[in-house]
């Protein structure tokens, strides 16, 4: 079907601490990843940092997928462990070897950032563990050769792309670009910049650092450079603080930021007030409403009825990264080179989208969207391609 004519007109909305509280998946602690009828699928991310609301939701999703799988009685049941990085890659670096090592986990869904992925995978690689990351969209991760990579969303250079084409449709000619100097931020925001530039716009970069709270000195240079919009490459925590000094510095052009910014918290951090009108472009499709079509409203009422909210940025990867497992476990694979050998063939119709990898690990078919804050929701626009503002 055509999901880029659908508008969804429900809000993305997740509480990261009583969400995570109303999680009840068969996570527990011990127990061998590859013994009996039982395996272990880790899943990896900042479940209780400051960014967590990018991840709590993808972590539901695939709970719910696992809970259903299960509740199936199959011939080989999958135990989820969870593994909290507060999106640190030095913990993502130590946590994933204790998985590996200690849980003997077949499989891993995530990391869930791309920083914590950059450390992590090289270990999962060598291990020859397998893993399909939910959120991680760093361009270059797929250029590593990593053998036992995967993810379910589109990457940073199409959604960067996205992203300009939507800002151009706009009447964006003067362009800001700002990140938090880190791998996803400032890949996300140079690969916007070179987008624009392609279509003729003008574009100024800066950074800020994600530890600071005063962003005077950049506010005062794109006050001075007056550009039509302010894209920021980072995650939500750092957008709110900024975008929040921006409105109150008196710019009055639009602000824009990516995936990474695509939560209530950013709403929380700039102020509800400043924040209105924020455009947020992602590789997810966030259907709360479940109008999309009859798959996406029965996982919107299955995740609702379990998590008591509705779904949010990365519950349908999520969902979709723990199914790519699943249909390949449910053929009799076991073993982690047995799963990625099957996850090469793997072809299933997902939550919102296709799931078919490719020979990097990456999906075969990827469409990029646009939201906007309005009150306090963050509902979706459209397809990039023919999105407007509101």
């Amino acid at each position: 079907m055509r999901r880029n004519k659908m508008r969804v007109t429900g809000a993305v909305a997740v509480s990261a601490v009583l969400a995570l509280g109303a999680v009840s998946c068969s996570d527990d602690d011990g127990g061998s990843g590859g013994s009996g009828d039982e395996i272990t699928i880790g899943f990896m991310g900042d479940l209780t940092g400051e960014n967590s609301g990018l991840v709590v939701p993808p972590f539901q999703g695939a709970t719910l997928a696992v809970d259903q799988y299960n509740a199936t009685n199959p011939k080989i049941k999958i135990k989820l462990k969870r593994y909290d990085t507060q999106g640190k890659a030095e913990q993502a670096t130590t946590q994933v070897q204790g998985a590996i090592k200690n849980d003997k986990v077949v499989g891993l869904i995530g990391p869930a950032f791309s920083g914590e992925s950059q450390a992590a995978n090289p270990i999962l690689n060598e291990a020859k563990i397998p893993s399909v990351t939910p959120s991680a969209t760093q361009t270059d991760l797929a250029e590593k050769g990593w053998k036992y990579w995967h993810r379910v969303v589109a990457d940073d250079a199409t959604q960067s792309v996205g992203a300009a084409e939507f800002l151009a449709n706009a009447g964006v000619k003067k362009l800001f670009t700002v990140s938090d100097n880190k791998d996803y931020g400032l890949g996300l925001a140079g690969a916007v910049g070179k987008a624009m530039q392609a279509k003729g716009a003008t574009v100024q970069s800066d950074a800020v650092n994600d530890k600071g709270t005063d962003y005077s000195s950049t506010v005062n240079k794109i006050n001075q450079a007056k550009p039509d919009a302010v894209y920021f490459g980072g995650y939500y925590a750092v957008a709110g603080r900024l975008f929040k000094q921006l409105r109150e510095g008196g710019y009055k052009g639009k602000m824009m930021s990516g995936d990474g910014s695509l939560a209530t918290g950013l709403l929380e951090g700039a102020g509800q007030a400043n924040a209105q009108g924020t455009l947020l472009s992602c590789g997810c499709l966030i259907d709360t409403a479940g109008k999309t079509n009859e798959q996406t409203k029965k996982f919107a009422a299955d995740y609702k009825a379990k998590f008591k909210a509705d779904v949010a940025i990365y519950s349908t990867e999520g969902y979709n990264a723990a199914t790519a497992f699943i249909e390949v476990i449910k053929t009799g694979k076991k073993s982690s080179e047995d799963i990625n050998e099957g996850l090469k063939s793997v072809s299933f119709q997902g939550i919102g989208k296709p799931i078919k990898f490719d020979e990097h690990g990456e999906l075969a078919a990827q469409d990029i969207y646009i939201y906007e804050v309005k009150d306090n929701t963050i509902p979706l626009l459209g397809n990039s391609k023919e999105a407007k503002v509101a």
